[in-house]
């Protein structure tokens, strides 16, 4: 006997049925996102939780109570993943534009040591700057820097992805592309 479902699948409309099954067959879509259709689709047809989980190789039907849950709350955004395990996000909005605002100005010669930005200096730089950043790593640094769109270039400085300095013989103007959306991934 089954236990009884605390939070039972609510009833889908037509549009989401027809997108489950469209996720559920797709052969270019994720195998998390198909699983996840699959999953929610069985509980639909009535299958038990455990049933449904074992319908797509699965053993948890605890993992199927959570994610029915999550659909009844979130709709088709529950089949995209979530945050997998590892430490917490610990650096919000706020902190990511600081570090994307310290990277941007011109580092000091004798107070930072350096004339460009490397990771370890823009890291020694937010920690002086900011308690916050008691315990940012470089990683970390790096990762929000290639998120927000910036690259190390061969000069040995980060640049933002589609902007450069070019000379001129009216001076140093910023070129722009208008395709670095595009490149940046």
């Amino acid at each position: 006997m089954t236990r009884h479902q605390k939070n039972p699948l609510r009833v889908l409309t037509q549009e989401e049925q027809d997108y489950l099954k469209k996720i559920s067959r797709a052969q270019s879509e994720r195998a998390s996102r198909v699983t996840r259709a699959k999953i929610i689709l069985a509980v639909a047809e009535g299958y038990s939780y455990t049933d449904a989980s074992h319908r797509v190789g699965r053993r948890s039907g605890d993992a199927v109570a959570r994610l029915v849950a999550r659909f009844n709350q979130e709709g088709m955004a529950a089949l995209n993943p979530q945050h997998g395990g590892g430490p917490a996000i610990v650096y919000d909005n706020l902190q990511r534009e600081k570090i994307l605002q310290t990277i941007q100005g011109q580092p000091e010669r004798l107070k930072d040591g350096t004339g460009i930005w490397s990771l370890s200096t823009l890291q020694k730089k937010l920690k002086k700057i900011d308690p916050a950043f008691a315990t940012v790593s470089t990683y970390t640094i790096h990762k929000v820097l290639k998120e927000s769109g910036w690259s190390w270039q061969k000069n040995r400085s980060w640049c933002e992805t589609g902007h450069v300095l070019r000379q001129r013989k009216t001076g140093v103007v910023m070129v722009v592309d208008p395709d670095a959306e595009a490149k940046k991934f």
